[in-house]
């Protein structure tokens, strides 16, 4: 699951875009997963659900601010995501599979908000990145 050349010349040209933005496209790709699967409200206790409520912003903003430090070290994906790696392993417990679902919701953000970049190619390069992303963050529940 190496990311080629083209791949990293994909997300970088995507993620220049997101990146300035963390709040925006985080709280809305949170507030989908929130929706259309609720089961992953499990870990939230007290968190106001609501597209723009002050919390799924903040939150928002740590999911897009990590992938945005992935998206600069996508050589050592593993060494810029080893402190959350260790946090969600031994802290929080999240079910894995809440980051394949998070990676998916962040992919329709991608889509409805930049459709002219998001091409098959971006898609491929982006499902890449945000497994190879899920994967680091599940590799010390072992």
């Amino acid at each position: 699951m190496a990311l080629t050349k083209e791949n990293c010349a994909c997300i970088h040209g995507i993620w220049s875009s997101v990146a300035p933005h963390p709040e925006k496209y985080g709280a809305e790709a949170l507030h989908r997963m929130f929706l259309c699967d609720p089961q992953t409200k499990t870990y939230f206790a007290g968190f106001d659900f609501h597209k723009d409520s002050p919390q799924m912003k903040a939150h928002g903003k740590k999911v897009i601010d990590a992938l945005t430090k992935a998206s600069n070290h996508l050589d050592n994906i593993d060494g810029a995501l080893s402190d959350l790696s260790d946090l969600h392993a031994t802290n929080m417990r999240v079910d894995p599979a809440n980051f394949g679902l998070l990676s998916h919701y962040i992919q329709v953000v991608l889509a409805c908000h930049f459709p002219a970049k998001f091409d098959c190619h971006t898609q491929q390069a982006m499902d890449k990145f945000l497994a190879k992303v899920s994967c680091v963050l599940t590799s010390k529940y072992r």
